[in-house]
């Protein structure tokens, strides 16, 4: 089936690419003010990534639950209600009166959002024929990659011009507006069946049959330890390059993570790319792109760094992409379920390699950061090799 004979599919599709990018720009538009919130609040740079560590791993447990309950309270009203919910309290942090508050009030943020990734993915699998769902899933990706660019490239603009508690509540606003538009956009699920008789029981079981298909968990660690470097890389970056030779101020600082607009394309590209040559090549390739970028960025040009950040960048998109469609293809019921446990894995690496990261800095700078996220990257690369061999192993 073609996607402009798929009824709803392209208004499926602009809904979630919002969705993606109201959550994304919540999510992260507190990372490049991590040397801000160190300097205002005196905290160290491992510290000040607290305030983006809490929110996704409030978002990462949220993220069970919230695919449990999306079985038995709907898709659409729940993102919806996710997401406006997320919007608000991001506008309270903006006038938090200190660093312990602030950091209760992104928790919390993280906590809201968890209804919006896994139902999303869910959404898609059950409402995009099979056939389209890689380049649905990598349209969604799209979404993430350029809230998440927005996110970072506006905050970083406006702190510069007025102050990032003005800039906070000026995300908060603009992603309370999609939010409502996001709510009128999305069709109505026609292929989900609302459960009204579902129990814990029922819950854990569904998780572990996931647990037990003899691909998925590897694919939860690849989001896992993909996540993990991508975030501690660009976590550090903003301390590297504020720093000599580069001193770099936020408005330039910011400007780098329009990086994340190859992001969109590496994610488009490699969802289609993966419906035709196969996920496991495309996550290989992107390990391999990624690795290439953490060693570019050893250099000490700033035009050399810039472009390995790029690279990586487009690297982690196209292992994301894949990864989680793969995901939603090998879920044969209770695709929520399977949803919600990737989309756990992938911001526990978020929050606690994002952290770690941080540690790595403090020892030994961004040489050290580079070797922690390449052996995360390396163990990616093993992982969907052996998925690839054991995939041709089955094979009749």
């Amino acid at each position: 089936m073609s996607e402009g004979s798929h009824p709803g599919t392209r208004r499926i599709g602009l809904a979630l690419f919002m969705a993606g990018f109201a959550t994304f720009s919540l999510i992260y538009c507190t990372q490049p003010l991590l040397p801000e919130f160190a300097a205002e609040f005196g905290v160290t740079p491992a510290a000040s990534s607290l305030a983006l560590s809490l929110t996704t791993g409030g978002l990462a447990v949220s993220i069970l639950l919230a695919g449990a309950l999306s079985e038995t309270l709907g898709r659409r009203g729940l993102m919806f209600v996710c997401m406006a919910g997320a919007a608000i309290l991001n506008l309270i942090s903006s006038v938090a009166p200190s660093w312990n508050a602030l950091l209760v009030t992104r928790a919390l943020e993280g906590i809201v959002l968890g209804g919006v990734p896994a139902v999303a993915m869910a959404y898609l699998a059950e409402e995009i024929p099979r056939n389209r769902l890689g380049f649905a899933m990598g349209l969604y990706v799209s979404g993430t990659a350029f809230g998440g660019m927005i996110g970072r490239v506006a905050i970083g603009a406006l702190t510069e011009i007025t102050s990032w508690r003005i800039a906070l509540g000026t995300m908060a606003c603009a992603d309370l507006v999609i939010a409502i538009l996001f709510f009128f956009l999305l069709p109505r699920s026609r292929n989900f069946t609302r459960r009204r008789d579902v129990s814990l029981a029922f819950h854990t079981s569904a998780w572990a049959g996931h647990l037990k298909n003899r691909d998925m968990p590897w694919l939860f660690l690849i989001a896992f330890l993909a996540m993990g470097a991508f975030v501690t890389v660009y976590n550090y970056a903003g301390f590297r390059l504020i720093e000599a030779p580069y001193n770099l101020n936020q408005t330039e600082i910011g400007l780098i993570f329009l990086a994340y607009t190859l992001g969109m394309v590496a994610s488009s590209l490699a969802g289609a790319m993966a419906d035709r040559f196969g996920r496991a090549n495309v996550v290989i390739a992107g390990a391999a792109v990624t690795f290439a970028g953490l060693l570019l960025t050893l250099m000490t040009p700033l035009a050399v760094v810039i472009a390995g950040i790029c690279v990586i960048t487009m690297g982690f998109f196209a292992m994301h992409a894949v990864a989680s469609g793969w995901v939603g293809g090998l879920a044969a019921q209770n695709k929520s379920h399977a949803s919600s446990l990737y989309l756990l894995a992938y911001y526990l690496g978020s929050s606690v390699l994002g952290s770690v990261g941080g540690w790595f800095w403090y020892e030994g700078l961004w040489p050290a950061v580079v070797a922690f996220c390449g052996c995360l990257v390396a163990a990616i690369f093993a992982i969907a090799l052996s998925l690839k061999v054991m995939s041709r192993a089955r094979a009749p």
